[in-house]
């Protein structure tokens, strides 16, 4: 049987998670893709962060997006929420203090998650700024919805 999530069950599996994958509209066509976020709760809302190219600009010609983020165990055990909302691009002040907000919100989810320490997780932060300037984006959340699928 599959049943609806209550909107708090979507906002802690959001919280819990750091994995989504976020659509978008780029020329009238659809993509989606795997991106790497956080869940601001003091926002309402989604961090994260590309370089400059073909997610950003597709999020740029049309804001309104789309994410998914699930856990799924079996076939017949499965937790998924889905997010509308609006791209929204940062700068500034704004961006560092979100990109640093998402980095130690990522890094702990990462830890909690897998329950070990990773050495790739005290080297988050140098790996964001060698790629140059990343563009800081929130998606703010106007729908939320979820299903969860247990035996």
């Amino acid at each position: 049987m599959i049943i609806d999530l209550k909107e708090k069950e979507c906002l802690k599996l959001l919280n819990e998670n750091y994995i989504g994958h976020l659509g978008f509209i780029s020329k009238s066509v659809p993509y989606v893709v795997p991106i790497t976020y956080y869940y601001d709760a003091d926002h309402h809302s989604i961090i994260s962060y590309s370089g400059e190219g073909h997610k950003i600009e597709g999020m740029r010609e049309n804001p309104m997006v789309s994410m998914v983020v699930d856990e799924i165990k079996t076939v017949n055990q499965w937790r998924s929420v889905s997010i509308m909302g609006e791209f929204e691009e940062l700068s500034s002040i704004d961006a560092k203090y979100l990109l640093h907000k998402f980095s130690e919100g990522v890094k702990q989810n990462i830890l909690q998650k897998e329950k070990e320490s990773h050495k790739f997780i005290s080297e988050f932060s140098s790996k964001i700024s060698a790629h140059g300037n990343p563009i800081v984006y929130r998606i703010k959340i106007a729908e939320i919805t979820g299903k969860y699928r247990k035996g």
